[in-house]
């Protein structure tokens, strides 16, 4: 408790969207808007096995929301299969590979995973029979997302990720398919203009890339044998093995191989940038623009930070909660990602082998940043304002804002762990984390 309360009197502008994140996510887990056994099913196991995504697709089109819905679902239970590592390679690569037949066939039947995602398994009758009230259009596009994720997924299950064109390619088929499904899912609904390829792939891969830098430490240590997402083209000009990069004597190396992953990731802005632009629906938009937002403010974090090599790290719950309030325009996100990049830039060491890429790559964003927001209205401009305006740092603010904080207590314990995308499975990988993941939003920990 001690702790929670120096976090929140350091950070108190973000009392407030915590406050707001934990009761929209009361309300909408009493939501289920069809009360059909199936929905009822598929909406309940979604607020288990991602939250966060759950709470993201509320405001959608009620016939997108249900699209998103199963798409997400069928995608966890397919990286539920690729994840339990308990099961043989023999086993889960035929299964990997057809799983886009057995979508809608009632006589197929698969358990395996831990937890939600067993009973999600165990159940699936129930997505399937959602699956088959969707439209002619939104079914063809899950099942070839799931045909091709499911081809990708085998083939690295026998295949080390050597190359950055080998994580590319790997991050293509667990996210960028994500967000390539997306795209044609919004377009069929008539909401959107169907995006470019190139850049529904980059929305997937940014989110992707910052997963995998951030869960190093959680990769490596796994049981029963090690996941390794960085390719050894990077890390071999640091060490002689990847695990390496975790002892102290490696600190130098392994921070500056760190950066040139983070440095990687970052040539995958632009085309994101530009997808999020051209975005319509504002519902829609925040529903991509968050899980963005928090993947530049998770490479922030890590660039040049040890601590990925030491322990879980995750953005602060109150700085993610801040983002999910404020994102809600294309200026908002133009100064988030000018913002973070900053942060990263101040963090630059001369001496870094990657540092004038780095640069360079920082300074694009930052001009497509600025000149595309000075063609914004000038009070979309100023909603990014807010905790200035609201005064949260003025010690009246503090004196409130620590009051509430004593007499809500209990809910700041249980505030959720907020992290999108696309992932973000859907989230949780979207393994939780390195599965699908779309984000988008808050990608929950992979397709989180």
């Amino acid at each position: 408790m001690a702790s929670l309360l120096g976090t929140i009197l350091k950070h108190p502008e973000e009392i407030y969207p915590m406050l707001k994140m934990k009761m929209v996510i009361r309300k909408a887990e009493k939501v289920i808007p069809d009360q059909k056994p199936h929905w009822v099913f598929c909406y309940t196991i979604l607020h288990k096995v991602a939250r966060n995504f759950a709470l993201t697709i509320q405001h959608l089109d009620s016939q997108l929301r249900d699209s998103i819905l199963v798409f997400y679902l069928v995608l966890r239970a397919l990286d539920t299969v690729e994840d339990d590592t308990s099961l043989p390679s023999k086993v889960r690569i035929p299964i990997l590979e057809t799983f886009h037949l057995r979508i809608a066939d009632p006589r197929w039947s698969f358990s395996c995973g831990t937890g939600d995602c067993k009973i999600l398994m165990e159940q699936f009758h129930h997505v399937r029979t959602a699956f088959l009230e969707l439209k002619r259009s939104h079914q063809d596009v899950i099942r070839e997302v799931t045909r091709q994720m499911g081809a990708g997924m085998a083939k690295f299950i026998c295949k080390e990720i050597e190359t950055i064109e080998d994580l590319n390619e790997y991050a293509h088929y667990v996210a960028g398919l994500v967000g390539l499904g997306l795209s044609k899912l919004f377009y069929a609904s008539g909401t959107e203009d169907l995006a470019p390829e190139s850049l529904s792939n980059s929305m997937g891969l940014l989110l992707q890339n910052a997963n995998i830098i951030r869960d190093y430490l959680e990769d490596i240590n796994e049981i029963p044998m090690p996941r390794t997402f960085w390719p050894r083209q990077v890390w071999s000009k640091y060490v002689h093995k990847l695990e390496d990069l975790k002892e102290e004597n490696n600190s130098k190396k392994a921070l500056q191989c760190l950066n040139e992953m983070v440095t990687n990731a970052l040539v995958h802005v632009p085309h994101c940038l530009k997808y999020l632009s051209a975005l319509r629906d504002p519902a829609i938009f925040r529903f991509c623009a968050v899980p963005q937002v928090v993947a530049i403010g998770t490479l922030a974090l890590c660039y040049n930070n040890i601590d990925v090599f030491r322990v879980a790290l995750k953005l602060r719950r109150g700085l993610t909660a801040k983002l999910i309030h404020q994102t809600r325009t294309m200026s908002d996100v133009y100064d988030a990602f000018s913002q973070f990049t900053s942060i990263m830039k101040a963090k630059v060491e001369p001496d870094d082998p990657s540092a004038s890429t780095t640069l360079s790559r920082i300074e694009a964003i930052q001009q497509i940043c600025k000149q595309q927001n000075s063609k914004t209205p000038k009070q979309q401009r100023e909603h990014c304002k807010v905790n200035k305006e609201l005064g949260y740092h003025s010690p009246q603010g503090v004196a409130i804002y620590v009051a509430i904080c004593l007499a809500f207590a209990y809910l700041y314990s249980s505030v959720l762990n907020i992290y999108f995308v696309y992932t973000g499975h859907l989230s949780q990988g979207v393994k939780e984390n390195r599965g699908p993941q779309y984000t988008p939003v808050l990608v929950d920990d992979r397709f989180v």
